[in-house]
């Protein structure tokens, strides 16, 4: 494969599948600079893996895979400096629209989501997005029982803290 058809290949999957990477971005960083720094490092594997692409499953299997990777990678190199997490209240929200109107139990659920560890985290997109326990098992590289007692963990802890919040709501 040559370079510009490499380009080509990266800036057509750029377009397409924007969203699914910005999608891993707000889940795994918690302010604008760490926002560019994981856009730019997904964006480079993303380029890198083009010719490894062989079309064995969807391009946005293969690009999540390679999103999530990089997110838990970055993270653990975030981690690992002490930067990883800053106050959410001091970022701007990213669930916002042009009016300013926030959606308070999507925050709530992104803010939640946040917290669990990088694996859970991931799963918790997946799901969100409506993979099959097999595609998950796929992207993530663990077996469908092990996807399936994780996502029956994520959601009981989800379930609690939803009631936590409805009642500190109230």
């Amino acid at each position: 494969m040559n370079q510009n058809e490499q380009q080509r290949i990266f800036g057509e999957w750029l377009r397409q599948y924007r969203a699914l990477l910005f999608k891993v971005i707000i889940t795994y960083t918690f302010n604008p600079e760490d926002q560019n720094d994981l856009f730019q490092d997904m964006c480079l594997e993303m380029y890198r893996s083009i010719p490894n692409f062989r079309a064995a499953c969807a391009v946005s299997t293969w690009l999540y895979r390679i999103a999530l990777n990089t997110a838990i990678k970055w993270s653990a190199r975030e981690k690992k400096h002490g930067d990883a997490q800053r106050e959410l209240a001091t970022m701007t929200p990213l669930l916002e629209t042009g009016d300013s109107y926030r959606d308070e139990k999507v925050t709530w659920l992104y803010h939640t989501i946040k917290q669990l560890n990088a694996i859970d985290r991931s799963l918790s997109l997946l799901l969100l997005d409506g993979y099959s326990y097999r595609e998950m098992a796929e992207i993530m590289g663990i077996s469908e029982n092990n996807i399936g007692v994780r996502v029956h963990r994520i959601k009981q802890q989800l379930v609690n803290q939803s009631r936590q919040y409805d009642h500190d709501q109230f």
